[in-house]
Parts: structure tokens; C-alpha cells; sequence
């Protein structure tokens, strides 16, 4: 087995300048060969990027060929020194993962073109009564809201009136100013793990995040820059029952995988009865 490679001075020559396109029996423009393999200097079009220096061009182009090369030798190597039924086993492998990755990708598209991914809600809660018992929490869930505001704003009294009450005007009116707000969230319907709000609020941590987030629960706690106000609305701790808004977008998924499958195997009957209607298969008896 050999190797041969053009001179760095030429290679360089040749990558830069060559225009040359090989043709079926002409290797002009060869820059590399393993046996009767042949690296061209179009197959390296665009491997260098544009303001590289001469030298440091060279060194890429060299390591590519290098690359290339090995695997080639290697490659080789491994089929003239490879037991005849572990190749005979590999290229049934390769031949069957070739036809999985055709398949598959044919599959797919028409699966993109025909799935209906509209999912009714009542289709959701139908399966979530279905399969509720197996979904149990594996950490709690908080339902809050909460606004975070700099000390000493000039309405403070009146925002922690308008949020402890929260009624349809204190709503409007603290969505009016929420711009002054260093944050704010107040779709207390919203199921969140509780580790977020650790995360955002510097005065729960895991140890005393029992004695914050009870429900019902109002805080007002205030650090060197920033004024909390929090509501718990509810509460659910690890081992209870996840709950249904939660688990919504894992049932959805179950519902639209679900007709995936089906849709899979109702598309593959199809092409198989065409094949039979148009000839194309039969079994010989």
C-alpha cells in the first residue's frame, strides 16, 4: 500500500491556483493518493477560511490530507485482514442501517404531511383520568404570585394593599406600573417547581422553604435593595399526584406520538398493498 503526497510548496500552488476539475481517467489536479484513491484539489475547496496566513494554510491543508489518508489505510487495512463472516455481518449491518435511515426519512416526511396535531382538550383530561395514578410528583410544585420592587418606591403602601386584595382593579392597576417592578408574576394558576422560586428569591432556601410556602401564605421580606411580596395560592409536595395542568404537555405528547404509530403503520400497509396492486411484490408458492 502507498501513499504519495505533492511537496508543500506545490500543494500550496495547487490549492490556491488550480482550476483544474478532474474527469473520469484524468487526474489533474490530484494533490493525494491511497492506492487507487485519489483526493483532488476541488475535494478541498473552501477548507481554508479567507485571510488565512500561507503558513498556517499549509499546516491545514497537510493535516486534511493526513486525515484522509489514514482512514483511507486504515480502512483498507481492516478489509484485507478481516475475518470473511464478521465482514459478511458488518455489511448486512451497514446495508440494514442504510435501508432504516431511507425508510425512516421517507416515513417521517409523509408522517409530517398527514399527522393531525390538533389534540381537543377533552381528549387530554380523558387520558389524564386514565393515567393519572402514574404520575406522581418527584418535587414540589407552587401556585404564587409574587412582584419584586426597589426599596423605597414612592406607592409601596399602595402596591402591597392592591396586591394582598387582587381584585380585578388592583390587577389593572399594578399591570399599569409593572414596568417599575424588578419583576413580577401573577398567573397564580401557573403550577411552578418550588426550586425556581428558591432560585429567585434570596430569602427561601431549601431549609426554610417549609415554613415560606403554605398555603394561603402572605410574605413581606425585604433585603438591602429589593422589597418581596408573595401570595401562596397552593401547594403540592413530592409523592402527591401531579396535577392535570402540570402533566399537560407530557399527555399531549402521548396523544400525538400515539397517532404517530398509527399513522406509521396504517402508511406502511399502503405502500405495501400498492406495491401488490402494481406488481411490483409477490410470493412465489
Amino acid at each position: 500500500m502507498k501513499i504519495t503526497t505533492i511537496g508543500l510548496g506545490i500543494l500550496f500552488f495547487a490549492f490556491v491556483f488550480s482550476c483544474q476539475k478532474n474527469t473520469q481517467g484524468n487526474l489533474s489536479g490530484a494533490i493525494a493518493r491511497v492506492d487507487d484513491s485519489y483526493l483532488f484539489v476541488q475535494d478541498i475547496e473552501g477548507l481554508v477560511p479567507k485571510g488565512t496566513s500561507p503558513e498556517d494554510s499549509l499546516v491545514i491543508v497537510q493535516n486534511y490530507i493526513h486525515t484522509w489518508a489514514s482512514k483511507k489505510i486504515i480502512m483498507a487495512a481492516s478489509e484485507n485482514n478481516m475475518n470473511k463472516e464478521v465482514k459478511i455481518a458488518i455489511d448486512r449491518l451497514v446495508e440494514q442501517y442504510k435501508a432504516d435511515l431511507y425508510t425512516n426519512s421517507y416515513i417521517e416526511r409523509l408522517v409530517s404531511k398527514s399527522l393531525d396535531t390538533v389534540v381537543d382538550e377533552e381528549d387530554l383530561k380523558s387520558l389524564y383520568a386514565e393515567t393519572k395514578n402514574h404520575f406522581t410528583l418527584n418535587e414540589n410544585l407552587v401556585k404564587l404570585r409574587l412582584i419584586v420592587v426597589k426599596n423605597g418606591h414612592h406607592e409601596y403602601k399602595k402596591i402591597v394593599e392592591k396586591f394582598k386584595r387582587f381584585n380585578e382593579d388592583d390587577q389593572a392597576y399594578l399591570a399599569s406600573i409593572g414596568m417599575q417592578f424588578s419583576h413580577f408574576a401573577w398567573n397564580q394558576e401557573d403550577w411552578v417547581e418550588t426550586q425556581s422560586i428558591v432560585d429567585e428569591l434570596p430569602f427561601i432556601t431549601p431549609e426554610t422553604e417549609k415554613h415560606y410556602l403554605i398555603e394561603g401564605n402572605f410574605i413581606e421580606e425585604k433585603d438591602a435593595q429589593y422589597s418581596y411580596l408573595v401570595k401562596v395560592k397552593s401547594v403540592l409536595h413530592v409523592g402527591d399526584e401531579s396535577p392535570y395542568e402540570y402533566q399537560r404537555k407530557i399527555l399531549k405528547d402521548i396523544v400525538l406520538n400515539r397517532r404517530k404509530s398509527k399513522l406509521i403503520e396504517q402508511l406502511k400497509k399502503e405502500i405495501t398493498n400498492n406495491a401488490i396492486k402494481d406488481e411490483k411484490f409477490e410470493v412465489f408458492k
